[in-house]
């Protein structure tokens, strides 16, 4: 069976090897799961365009990074799991936090109803509840965030998928399994 393996900056084409050097510019490194978009330099641009256009929602950085980890977790993606409890740390939740982010048992009760509302896009393909709907508007939220969170949603389940199909290695400290609660 074949292994895809990260591209290096040499393997990929020069529209890709630019947008490497922007990344490595930005974030002083490019990620694996970048560069592996970076086969497809036309899907890296797109990605990081689109990325940039979501960055601009209805959510703080903070509710965001806490969306990608609920994502990515119900997506059982290692690798989004990891960057994005690195990301949610740095955004200032705490170790514990993104444990129950993960779960879905955050106490803030307006990320907490974020955070199920995206499990609940993600396991259902969309289709949520009333009760879901109502209780996510009941936090303040809108029309607009909502098409920001179905966004964010699908944005992050690139990655996830991206990752479960390639299983390329993970460059961010791993995270540990956790046990979630009877659904």
């Amino acid at each position: 069976m074949k292994k895809i393996q990260v591209p290096t900056k040499e393997q990929v084409d020069a529209k890709a090897q630019q947008i490497f050097g922007q990344l490595e510019q930005s974030l002083g490194m490019v990620p694996n799961l970048y560069a592996t978009i970076g086969y497809s330099s036309n899907v890296l641009e797109g990605f990081l365009g689109f990325s940039q256009a979501v960055a601009q929602s209805s959510f703080t950085k903070k509710e965001g990074e806490a969306i990608k980890l609920a994502v990515s977790e119900t997506n059982q993606c290692q690798y989004c799991t990891a960057a994005h409890t690195a990301l949610a740390k740095m955004n200032g939740f705490s170790e514990q936090d993104t444990i129950d982010i993960r779960k879905g048992t955050i106490a803030d009760e307006r990320l907490n109803v974020l955070v199920n509302t995206a499990h609940e896009i993600t396991k259902s393909r969309g289709r949520i509840s009333d009760e879901t709907k109502e209780r996510f508007f009941e936090q303040g939220f809108d029309e607009k965030a909502l098409v920001d969170l179905v966004a964010l949603v699908n944005l992050t389940g690139f990655t996830n998928f991206l990752h479960n199909a390639t299983q390329i290695p993970v460059d961010f400290p791993a995270v540990p399994a956790i046990n979630h609660q009877a659904a």
